[in-house]
């Protein structure tokens, strides 16, 4: 028996041994399985997420890569971190059979004199038995203007010369007008929550490329494309007269909070041709204050409209919709009203008057039956109407007026690809909100493209 154990112990020792022997063969080979690691846009003084791959000894001894060293086509750009040791030059790195080196690979881009976006490249090199693989790297870089902690006490106006990045809050001043003209992108941090104590106008324009657009700066995927990735814009009580104007917020944790009465007009806040899509909470929360809009979208929000505390608001051709999907489960009412709010733990009640005329209002994939919820407390003055539009109701509903709206009719949205289930909230030929909406002297649409003379449809699109 000693004789058997013997030659089982040997076996395993020449196994071992084996194992441990250094492969040096210049046929031997190790699996990487890319060749190149892209890196979406970077704005330069700021770095880059962290992306890594496996270096595979998949041979039944032990390998030694020679060196993994960065050539250097971007010197200083482009940083390597071997197993926990870093670059550009990494030298004997030994792999055991079966096990793997991890290469991690990120990147810092000096500012320039760029205007438009340019691409930077690098390459990783890996040497091993007379052997060579590379690795192509490779990232656009974008010069932006950084807003860090910034206050705004002059009239201030941005332009599209290049992007703007806010790094910590940012606030317009009281008696400030900060105005962004058409095309102008802002790309906001986690921590910068936008702070408008005086006016905030912007004008973009028709044109895709011509639209304001505000989100998270993250901008590499999956990031790219999570909601509350900023914490939004917030109108103050001594905010006054903002106007926005072909604009897209996307990616907030509440988009657009606005509280007080405005002091110096009808509206504290008009949105005409305005997207807002994928925020974690509200998409539009006004506190007791006052909101005109035409053509508004709010799309796919954790509670897309919220209006507590009462107020004035109107709102025509609007499409207010959620569609349940992994990141935002649809769970509460597209449009929730009340005319109280809690103020340290006690109801402050208030007038409210909200009208909504050729609206959509309508939810899919959620658990919720009634896409409209109206609460009302106390005896204050109050009016809530629904005049022409679709909307997801079960009757009896209270504390509102319905006018001519078609209740629980599929609106038929257009799909952004054949058979997917995201939608761009574009009317289908067939949809019963085609040519049903009363006519209010709305030129055009959220495309801004023209509105018949004739009966309009439904939402903020106009079928073309």
């Amino acid at each position: 028996m000693w004789r058997s154990l013997f030659v089982l112990i040997s076996c395993l020792l020449l196994f071992s041994c084996k194992k441990d022997n250094l492969l040096t063969s210049k046929d031997a080979p190790i699996y990487i399985g890319i060749d190149t690691i892209h890196f979406d846009t970077i704005f330069t003084t700021a770095g880059s997420v962290t992306k890594s791959f496996r270096i595979i000894n998949e041979n039944d001894q032990r390998i030694r890569i020679s060196s993994i060293r960065l050539a250097g086509a971007d010197a200083g750009v482009f940083r390597i971190n071997v197993n926990g040791e870093p670059g550009p030059l990494v030298q004997s790195v030994d792999i055991a059979a079966g096990d793997s080196a991890h290469v991690f690979v990120n990147l810092r881009i000096p500012e320039n004199t760029e205007a438009l976006p340019f691409l930077v490249r690098d390459s990783i090199s890996i040497q091993w038995n007379g052997q060579e693989k590379w690795i192509q790297l490779a990232a656009y870089g974008q010069n932006a203007h950084y807003i860090r902690n910034g206050s705004i006490s002059n009239n201030t106006t941005w332009n599209n010369s290049l992007p703007y990045v806010i790094l910590g809050p940012m606030v317009v001043e009281e008696n400030t007008l900060l105005q962004i003209t058409k095309g102008t992108r802002v790309y906001v941090h986690a921590d910068a929550p936008i702070i408008v104590n005086g006016s905030l106008h912007i004008t973009g324009d028709t044109a895709a490329a011509d639209r304001v657009e505000f989100s998270g700066d993250r901008l590499d995927v999956p990031y790219s494309e999570f909601p509350a990735s900023w914490p939004g814009i917030f109108f103050t009580a001594v905010s006054t007269s903002n106007h926005i104007q072909y604009a897209n917020f996307k990616n907030a944790y509440q988009a657009i909070v606005v509280e007080g009465r405005e002091t110096s007009g009808n509206y504290k806040l008009e949105l005409e041709q305005v997207h807002i899509t994928n925020a974690f909470d509200a998409g539009l929360l006004a506190i007791n204050s006052s909101v005109h809009a035409n053509n508004l979208l709010i799309s796919n929000c954790g509670k897309n409209m919220q209006i507590a505390g009462g107020g004035k608001y109107a709102f025509n051709h609007s499409t207010l919709v959620a569609v349940s999907n992994n990141l935002i489960p649809h769970k509460d009412p597209v449009v929730l009203m009340s005319n109280a709010v809690m103020v340290n733990g006690i109801p402050v009640q208030a007038s409210l008057q909200a009208v909504f005329r050729n609206c959509i209002i309508w939810g899919e994939g959620g658990t919720v039956e009634n896409e409209v919820l109206a609460l009302k407390e106390g005896s204050f003055p109050y009016e809530i109407r629904f005049e022409s539009g679709i909307w997801k109701m079960n009757e009896p509903y209270q504390h509102m007026e319905a006018i001519n709206m078609l209740t629980n009719e599929t609106p038929l949205f257009e799909q952004a690809e054949p058979g997917s289930i995201i939608f761009n909230f574009r009317l289908k030929e067939g949809s019963p909100a085609l040519d049903k909406g009363i006519n209010l002297d709305l030129a055009i649409d959220l495309d801004g493209k023209k509105r018949p003379k004739g009966l309009p449809d439904f939402g903020a699109y106009e079928k073309q």
